[in-house]
């Protein structure tokens, strides 16, 4: 885990339209154009995230499932579905899907959509979340710095 060199890192991943020009992946031969691991960017040390996008008709090609972690994809533009064990779930912009562990997951483009499938996954593990955060402070007091 690389340590950060201070407390918080800011990256950009472009416009939307800009995201199908990344290529990346996990490793050299999972990679591909539209996805980028933006764990390599910023120094992540409890959350994954990726940013994707599909052309119409493209598909993972691939199933996978996690046994720690769990995934939040969000959804941003275009028209897909997702297979989730032995379901289909349509997804779109604003779409938000849990997937927990040992769910067998996988996506793909819809080949009439007008427009590239775009989203984030976010992938988290290491101890269930409290109700309430329970490790935050809040200062009412402190002028907002604009």
């Amino acid at each position: 885990m690389t340590t950060p060199t201070r407390p918080y890192e800011v990256t950009e991943l472009g416009a939307l339209d800009q995201w199908r020009a990344h290529f990346g992946g996990f490793r050299p031969e999972t990679s591909r154009e539209g996805r980028r691991v933006v764990d390599f960017d910023l120094p992540l040390q409890y959350v994954g995230l990726t940013a994707n996008a599909l052309e119409p008709g493209e598909e993972a090609g691939y199933w996978h499932t996690h046994s720690r972690i769990e995934e939040v994809y969000l959804f941003l533009g275009g028209r897909g579905q997702m297979g989730l064990d032995d379901e289909v779930v349509d997804v779109g912009a604003g779409t938000l899907v849990r997937v927990g562990q040992g769910v067998w997951r996988t996506w793909r483009a819809l080949p009439d959509a007008d427009s590239e499938l775009r989203w984030i996954c976010i992938r988290a593990g290491g101890y269930e979340l409290p109700d309430l955060p329970d490790d935050s402070t809040r200062d009412n007091d402190r002028p907002a710095p604009w």
